[in-house]
């Protein structure tokens, strides 16, 4: 039997034997893939054009309780023009924020970028449906046009699979023409063998991307969990036609560890997901890094902290 051929209907009995029949992930074998794929050198050519491909890869993001109009509009204005003494530095791909400062968002950056907005009971997702599809909603409504939702991990490590097979399914129905990132919390997720289970159960739920983490739990995204989360898209494209997209979130931070990520994408699914259609940073402070290291590789020396703003 081939995996097309195995693939489920909704119900909870025939998404458990799909999921369970998902072949095992080789612990060491991912980790020691990961690692030596960190280890690859790249020219300086290669270099440039990476640091411009994560800039324009980034969700450039602030999810505090102290979060305010003012905070928003000033990162909007960053997105737009990372560097304002450079023109030709790309804007990034999205701003992300709670759901009550969409509106600032979007207004801020008009129609030149996406808005996504964490939705669902960020970030625990512990909440009735009805509260997360009211959550989902009213963001849409408010002008986001991607939604970074999470599932209840409580549920899915319970084995409910059904359960948060529904609740993506219902979010998805939620977003109409939004965009739906689904956010697995990896971190929480124990083995990674349950990251790929996760991954396919919210890629045959409607996800358009499979998100790692919250950026509230530690760890959050890894090399490893990446690999294991770029392979289940890859082979869920060969089963299915469907392209979907990974989003790295959480603890990156540095120039060099996007470029490793960008080495895993290339490596795992190919050149086709080097796209910020198809693959994100999410992050507040690995952008300041990228435009230090693009200065760099420009004049030939490094720009103090005072060459960027102050996230």
């Amino acid at each position: 039997m081939t995996l097309v051929d195995a693939l489920p209907d909704s119900s909870p009995g025939s998404l458990r034997r799909f999921l369970q029949g998902l072949p095992g992930v080789d612990e060491v074998g991912a980790v020691g893939r990961a690692a030596a794929l960190g280890t690859r050198s790249i020219k300086k050519d290669a270099k440039a054009w990476a640091i411009d491909a994560a800039i324009s890869m980034v969700d450039l993001t602030t999810l505090e309780g102290m979060d305010t109009p003012g905070k928003v509009r000033a990162m909007c204005a960053k997105a737009l023009r990372p560097d304002p003494t450079d023109p030709t530095t790309p804007s990034v791909a999205a701003v992300c924020v709670y759901g009550d400062l969409v509106a600032v968002a979007r207004e801020a950056v008009g129609d030149d970028l996406h808005v996504a907005a964490v939705a669902t009971a960020f970030p625990s997702g512990r909440a009735s449906l009805d509260v997360k599809l009211m959550d989902t909603r009213e963001a849409v409504a408010a002008g986001a046009d991607e939604i970074d939702m999470v599932i209840d991990r409580g549920a899915f490590l319970a084995g409910e699979y059904g359960m948060v097979f529904d609740e993506i399914l219902a979010v998805k129905d939620a977003c109409g023409p939004a965009h739906l990132k689904v956010i697995l919390e990896t971190g929480e997720l124990r083995t990674l063998d349950n990251v790929r289970r996760a991954s396919w159960l919210a890629m045959l739920g409607g996800a358009d991307f499979i998100k790692t983490s919250t950026g509230k739990v530690s760890p959050a995204a890894t090399p490893p969990v990446t690999l294991v989360m770029l392979e289940a898209v890859r082979d869920f494209h060969e089963t299915t036609g469907r392209l979907i997209g990974v989003k790295a979130a959480g603890g990156i931070r540095t120039s060099k560890d996007a470029i490793k990520y960008l080495v895993l994408v290339n490596e795992t699914v190919g050149d086709s997901w080097l796209t910020p259609d198809l693959f994100r940073f999410g992050a507040s402070t690995l952008l300041n890094d990228l435009l230090l290291q693009r200065q760099r590789l420009a004049t030939g020396h490094y720009s103090g902290p005072d060459y960027v703003t102050i996230d």
